[in-house]
C-alpha cells in the first residue's frame, strides 16, 4: 500500500526473455510492474528497480526513460505531455525537456499524478482519472541502450506488406512490437524526447499539434494503405489507393527536392535528402510495429534546407508508381484515355513532366490494378469460358493455344495463348431479324501486349449497331482471319446471300476467297468499305477534290449518276479512272450492288469500339472477354426497352424509316403521274419544278418489282418519293412496299432474347487444363516509346472545320506557345 506521499508507477515491460534477436531482445508476457515512487526516490534507484524487476541487473544499462502523462481531454481528442529523465532534477521537475513551472506533484491518497503544461490548456479531464503515467519499456540491446518509458512512437502508418514478405517474416503474431536499431546519423536525442506527438488509430496514446514543418508534410494522409508490412512506395506496390504513392513522395516532387533511400525493408524505412550533410538536414525515418501491422514515423527532420543545384523539368521519385496512383480515378472512369491527356494531367498536378514511356507505364499498372494482372488474365480465360457457357448454354468459345517448349522440350503443363473466337445466343438470334449483311475489321489492343480485336458488326432495321461476333488474334493475316470468318460462317451467318463488307485487306481476300469457307457466291458476297478505297486513292492522287469525286461516284445509285462523276474525275486525270477501273465496280460502287447493301458503304467499325466498346482494348485479355459480355447485357436491355416502348405507341416501323418517309413525303408534291397498267404496278412520275414551268426528268416506277429510275427503291428498299406518289395516284398504301427489317417488330425480336446474369464463380465447373500463358513473342517493348500500331492514312486528317487545340492542355482556343500552362514556374531544389 502506499503512502500518501508516494505514488504507484505501472511499468508495462516484456516480461520474461524470449529470444536474442538481430533487433535486440523480444520477450511475450505483458503484465505490468508494480514500482512505488516516493519524493526521495532518486534517478538511479528508480534504475536499479526497474532492472531488478525485470532481472536484468547488471545485464542492462538504462540511458534515459520517456513517459507520459494525461493533460488534456477535449471532446475526442486526448492530449498529453511527454517528459525526458536523465536524472534526479528530471525526475522531480518533470522532465528535462520541459520549463520549470512543469512540476510534478502528489495528488494524496489518489495517487494520482497532476502535470501543467505551459504548452497545452488543460481542462478538467471528462472521463475516470487514471492512478499513475503508464510506462511502456523496450529494451532491445545490451547495455547502454535506452529504456523508453511511456508511448514513444509519433505517429502510425498502415502499410502494404511487400512482395515476397509474409507471415514466416514475423516470428510470431503475439509478440510485441520490433524496436529497429538507430540509425548511424541519428542524433542521440530520440524523437520522444525532442518532438511532441500525434495518436492515430489502433494506438492508446494521446494526441499533441506536429512542430510547423509538419503542416508541409501531412503525415495523417499516410495512413490510409490497406495492407501493414511495408512502408507505401518503397518496395511493394501491389495495393490500391495510396499503396503506391506515399505522402513523402508527394512532398518532396511538389517542393521540387530529391531524397534518397538509406534503408528499406520488411521492418524499416530510413530516406533523406539527397544533399544530407551538405546544407540539408532533411531525414524520415519509419518502423514497423508488428502486433498492430502499422508503420510509424519515428523520426522526421525538417523542412529541407538544401539550395538548388539544378533546374530540371522531370524528378527522379515521380516514377510510375506514383503516377499510377494519382491517375487510378482517370483510368476508373475511362480506361481509353489518352497517353497524352494523362501525361499533361500529372505535369499539372506535380509540377514535372514525366516521360511518355513513364505515363504508358502507369497506365499498365493502374489498369492491372483495377481490371486484374496482364499475365495472369490469359489462364482465367478458360474457366470463365466454361462460367459462360453453363450459364448461357449455346455459347460459342474456340481456344487455341500453342504448345510451350523449355529447353526443347515441351512443357504439357503450360500453353502460349494463340487465338480466341467467342459468341453468345442471343446475338446470334438476334442476327436473324437484322439486315443481311455484316461488317468486319479489326483493331490493334493497347495494352501490356499486342493483339488484335476482330469484331462482326450487323445493324438493326433502325440503323443501331450491334456487335455479334468477336475474336482476339495475334495479327490480322490470312491464317487469323481465315479462323475468325470460318466459326462466323459456321456459328452466326449460315444464311445465303449474306453481304460482307470490309477493308481491302489481303488476309480478307484470301479468307473469303477459300473454296472451302462458304463465301463465294452465291453463298455470300463481298463489297468494300468506300473509306478504305478513298484512303487508298489518295495515297496515289493527292487533293481532296479528286477523293470527293470518288466518293459521290460511288455512292451514286444509278448508272447515269455514276457516269457524270465519273466523267468529271476523267477530265481531271485519266490516270484516276483507270486505277478506279481495276477494282471490279460491284465491289466498291452502289449502283452495280443490287440493293445488297442497304445504302451502308462503309464498315463502321470506330462506332462500334466508341459506343459499345469504348476502352476494352485498354484492358486485359479477360476483362476484354467479360466487358463484351456486360456492355452486349447492357445494350440489349438499353434497345430492348426502346423498341418494346414503341410498340406500345402502335408504330408500326423504326423511327429512321418514319424520318426517311416523312422527308420522302415532302418532295413527292411535284411529279405528275402516269399509270400503265391495270393493276396498278408500273407507273412513270414526271417530276417538275415547283411552279411547272420545268421539266427535271421523268422516272420509270414498277411497285411489282419495288424499283425506281431513281435508284433509292431498290437500294434503300422503302419508297423513294416517286414511288409514295405512285401511291397516293392509286388510293395504295406504301406500307406493303417496305422491307421487313425496318418493322418495329423485327427490331424487337433482335433484343428480345436477353443476356442472362452470370452464375457466380465459385459455383463455374473447375479448369484442369495446361496454364494458359502469354505469350511472349507478343510482349511490347520494354524500352523506349511503345510502337503506335495505328496505320495512319488520309482517313485521319483532321476535319478543317474543327477548332484547334493546344497540344499542350487540349484545350481548344490557343496554341502551345500562348498556353497557360506554359507559364508555370520550373521546379528547383531550393529552400524548401
Amino acid at each position: 500500500m502506499a503512502s500518501e506521499d508516494s505514488f504507484l508507477v505501472l511499468v508495462h515491460h516484456r516480461g520474461s526473455i524470449k529470444r536474442k534477436t538481430r533487433s535486440g531482445v523480444k520477450f511475450t508476457d505483458k503484465d505490468p510492474l508494480c514500482i512505488i515512487v516516493r519524493p526521495t526516490t532518486g534517478y538511479d534507484a528508480l534504475v536499479s528497480s526497474v532492472l531488478e524487476k525485470l532481472g536484468l541487473e547488471g545485464v542492462k544499462r538504462v540511458k534515459k526513460f520517456f513517459y507520459r502523462i494525461l493533460t488534456t481531454v477535449l471532446h475526442d481528442t486526448v492530449k498529453y505531455d511527454c517528459f525526458t529523465i536523465r536524472s534526479d532534477e528530471d525526475l522531480h521537475s518533470g522532465g528535462s525537456n520541459r520549463n520549470a513551472n512543469t512540476i510534478a506533484t502528489v495528488a494524496g491518497s489518489s495517487s494520482r499524478l497532476a502535470v501543467a503544461s505551459s504548452s497545452v490548456p488543460v481542462y478538467e479531464p471528462a472521463i475516470q482519472p487514471v492512478a499513475s503515467p503508464s510506462f511502456a519499456v523496450d529494451l532491445s540491446g545490451n547495455v547502454g541502450d535506452e529504456v523508453r518509458y511511456g508511448e514513444h512512437h509519433l505517429t502510425e502508418l498502415r502499410c502494404p506488406t511487400p512482395a515476397g514478405v509474409g507471415e514466416g517474416l514475423f516470428d510470431d503474431p503475439d509478440d510485441d512490437d520490433v524496436e529497429p536499431d538507430m540509425i548511424a546519423d541519428d542524433s542521440g536525442d530520440d524523437l520522444g524526447a525532442s518532438h511532441p506527438r500525434r495518436a492515430t488509430g489502433g494506438s492508446s496514446s494521446g494526441t499533441q499539434q506536429y512542430p510547423p514543418h509538419f503542416s508541409s508534410l501531412d503525415l495523417d494522409a499516410m495512413r490510409h494503405d490497406k495492407n501493414p508490412g511495408q512502408p507505401a512506395g518503397f518496395g511493394a506496390r501491389d495495393t490500391e489507393g495510396s499503396a503506391g504513392m506515399t505522402e513523402f513522395q508527394t512532398y518532396s516532387i511538389r517542393r521540387g527536392v530529391q531524397y534518397k533511400v538509406v534503408e528499406s525493408n520488411y521492418r524499416r524505412y530510413v530516406g533523406k535528402c539527397s544533399e544530407f550533410g551538405n546544407g540539408c538536414t532533411w531525414l524520415i525515418r519509419l518502423s514497423l510495429r508488428q502486433r498492430k501491422g502499422i508503420w510509424e514515423v519515428k523520426r522526421y527532420n525538417g523542412p529541407h534546407t538544401c539550395l538548388a543545384t539544378s533546374i530540371s523539368s522531370d524528378h527522379r521519385s515521380l516514377d510510375y508508381h506514383v503516377i499510377a496512383t494519382f491517375i487510378m480515378p482517370i483510368i476508373r472512369a475511362d480506361a481509353s484515355v489518352n497517353i497524352k491527356v494523362l501525361l499533361n494531367a500529372t505535369a499539372a498536378h506535380f509540377g514535372f513532366r514525366p516521360t511518355y514511356r513513364r505515363v504508358w507505364m502507369a497506365k499498365q499498372k493502374a489498369v492491372a490494378i483495377i481490371y486484374g494482372d496482364w499475365d495472369e488474365s490469359y489462364n482465367e480465360l478458360p474457366r470463365w469460358v466454361l462460367g459462360v457457357q453453363l450459364t448461357m448454354p449455346g455459347t460459342v468459345a474456340v481456344l487455341r493455344t500453342c504448345p510451350v517448349r523449355v529447353g526443347g522440350q515441351l512443357d504439357e503443363s503450360q500453353a502460349n495463348f494463340h487465338r480466341l473466337f467467342w459468341t453468345f445466343p442471343p446475338c446470334i438470334e438476334a442476327f436473324h431479324h437484322c439486315k443481311p449483311l455484316v461488317s468486319i475489321d479489326g483493331t490493334h489492343l493497347y495494352g501490356k501486349y499486342e493483339g488484335t480485336l476482330l469484331v462482326t458488326i450487323a445493324q438493326d432495321g433502325n440503323s443501331n449497331i450491334l456487335p455479334v461476333a468477336f475474336a482476339l488474334v495475334e495479327s490480322e493475316n490470312a491464317e487469323s482471319w481465315s479462323f475468325f470468318l470460318s466459326h462466323l460462317r459456321q456459328h452466326v451467318t449460315p444464311q445465303p446471300g449474306l453481304l460482307v463488307i470490309s477493308d481491302r485487306h489481303n488476309g480478307i481476300k484470301a479468307a473469303l476467297e477459300a473454296p472451302d469457307g462458304g463465301w463465294l457466291p452465291p453463298a455470300a458476297y463481298r463489297a468494300f468499305c468506300i473509306g478504305h478505297v478513298a484512303a487508298n486513292f489518295a495515297l496515289t492522287f493527292k487533293g481532296k477534290d479528286a477523293r470527293r469525286l470518288l466518293v459521290n461516284a460511288a455512292y451514286a445509285k444509278t448508272e447515269v449518276e455514276f457516269d457524270y462523276w465519273f466523267d468529271i474525275l476523267r477530265s481531271e486525270n485519266l490516270a484516276m479512272c483507270d486505277w478506279a477501273n481495276r477494282i471490279e465496280y460491284s465491289l466498291w460502287t452502289q449502283y452495280c450492288d443490287e440493293g445488297r447493301r442497304f445504302g451502308h458503304m462503309t464498315t463502321n467499325i470506330s462506332e462500334c469500339v466508341n459506343s459499345i466498346l469504348k476502352g476494352v482494348r485498354n484492358l486485359p485479355v479477360c476483362s476484354l472477354v467479360k466487358a463484351t459480355y456486360a456492355r452486349l447485357a447492357e445494350l440489349f436491355v438499353r434497345k430492348g426497352r426502346e423498341a418494346e416502348a414503341q410498340l406500345g405507341t402502335r408504330q408500326q416501323f423504326s423511327q429512321y424509316l418514319v424520318k426517311c418517309i416523312e422527308a420522302n413525303l415532302k418532295t413527292a408534291r411535284c411529279f405528275t403521274v402516269t399509270v400503265y397498267d391495270r393493276d396498278n404496278s408500273e407507273y412513270t412520275v414526271a417530276e417538275t419544278t415547283p411552279t411547272g414551268s420545268f421539266s427535271l426528268g421523268s422516272y420509270r416506277v414498277s411497285l411489282a418489282s419495288q424499283t425506281c429510275d431513281c435508284g433509292y427503291f431498290q437500294a434503300l428498299h422503302f419508297p423513294c418519293p416517286h414511288a409514295l406518289a405512285c401511291c397516293a395516284y392509286s388510293r395504295l398504301t406504301w406500307q406493303p412496299y417496305v422491307h421487313q427489317v425496318y418493322c418495329l417488330s423485327s427490331i424487337f425480336d433482335v433484343y428480345q432474347i436477353g443476356i442472362t446474369p452470370p452464375i457466380p464463380e465459385d459455383f463455374w465447373p473447375p479448369y484442369d487444363g495446361p496454364t494458359v500463358i502469354p505469350n511472349p513473342n507478343m510482349r511490347r517493348a520494354r524500352e523506349g516509346r511503345p510502337r503506335s500500331t495505328r496505320i495512319r492514312t488520309n482517313m485521319d486528317d483532321a476535319d478543317p472545320n474543327r477548332p484547334k487545340r493546344c497540344g499542350l492542355c487540349r484545350q481548344p482556343g490557343h496554341t502551345r506557345r500562348s498556353c497557360p500552362q506554359a507559364g508555370r514556374p520550373t521546379h528547383t531544389g531550393g529552400n524548401k
